[in-house]
């Protein structure tokens, strides 16, 4: 099972990837991003009063109080992410963010030196940063004329602008710290719990941001512009689901994520199919190093 499971997170993060960016490109609406934080926090409300009410899943403000500088780091990562989507391509944007398994190498390099790793990890760290320094480079050097150009038969026009790399590459920095504070923190609680508690602060960030959005400035939820989030939302949270089950199963850990790692090649072929993106080869080639580094950590992820 554990196959088809790390093809469902797959499919499910590639799915999220492009109905976020569709629920969050809107260039009159400045709140999207939040619409999207209130989204998310809905379904994996509901989806924590299952675990709780009906798995029996142990949770209290303890638990909740312990996880909440991982669950905080996750969740103003994933904001920022979906501010970014209002600014650039998705082709470029998920790349960028899936890198941050190169950073949690780096962190883990920083803080235990090269113990336990592998020179093929190291390779691959190097690979998706040169990939992700190229992108920028890329995006910053390519000429107004020629990104017009490539742009006409897509469904948005990008001007060029610093912010486009800046949001995705911040988003890649706070999702690896909370990666690798996860690691620390997973050492004295169970996962389901955590998850629960991930799920819950984000439900609470949610209504937060409902009190801001809604109430606050008055923002019209629009059903035509909510329902790309809410699927975004639901692809989000059962790829966290089937996630956790693939790795659970040990013996397969080394197949099941490097399936799961090459996640942003899928999110790439939905933006080319349904976006309507295109890309020049200068893009395609950072892209691939990038890929190819983060399916060599996924080979080697433990």
């Amino acid at each position: 099972m554990w196959f088809w499971f790390a093809i469902i997170a797959l499919l499910c993060w590639s799915g999220s990837d492009l109905f976020s960016k569709i629920g969050c490109q809107h260039e009159d609406d400045k709140l999207s991003h939040l619409k999207m934080v209130m989204a998310v926090g809905v379904v994996m409300g509901l989806h924590a009063a299952y675990e709780i009410f009906v798995k029996g899943v142990e949770i209290n403000g303890q638990i909740i109080l312990t996880y909440l500088p991982v669950s905080a780091l996750y969740i103003l990562s994933m904001t920022i992410g979906y501010l970014g989507l209002r600014y650039i391509e998705l082709s470029i944007s998920s790349p960028i963010c899936n890198s941050s398994g190169a950073l949690v190498a780096i962190l883990t390099i920083a803080t235990a030196g090269l113990r336990g790793l592998v020179p093929a990890q190291l390779i691959a760290t190097a690979l998706v940063c040169v990939g992700v320094i190229g992108l920028g480079i890329v995006e910053a050097r390519e000429d107004d004329a020629l990104r017009a150009a490539r742009q006409k038969s897509g469904n948005r026009r990008y001007a060029k602008s610093v912010l486009a790399i800046i949001l995705p590459v911040v988003y890649c920095i706070l999702d690896a710290l909370g990666t690798f504070a996860d690691s620390r923190v997973l050492e004295t609680l169970d996962e389901d719990s955590a998850n629960v508690a991930y799920e819950l602060t984000f439900l609470a960030v949610g209504l937060v941001c409902f009190v801001y959005v809604v109430l606050i400035r008055r923002s019209r939820l629009l059903p035509k512009r909510e329902a790309p989030k809410y699927a975004g939302a639901v692809f989000e949270t059962a790829g966290q689901l089937a996630y956790i089950y693939a790795l659970a199963d040990s013996e397969h850990v080394a197949l099941s994520a490097p399936i799961i790692s090459a996640y942003c090649v899928v999110s790439v072929l939905w933006s080319r199919l349904f976006l309507k993106e295109k890309l020049s080869w200068k893009h395609y080639a950072m892209i691939g190093l990038v890929v190819i580094g983060i399916v060599i950590l996924g080979v080697y992820d433990e």
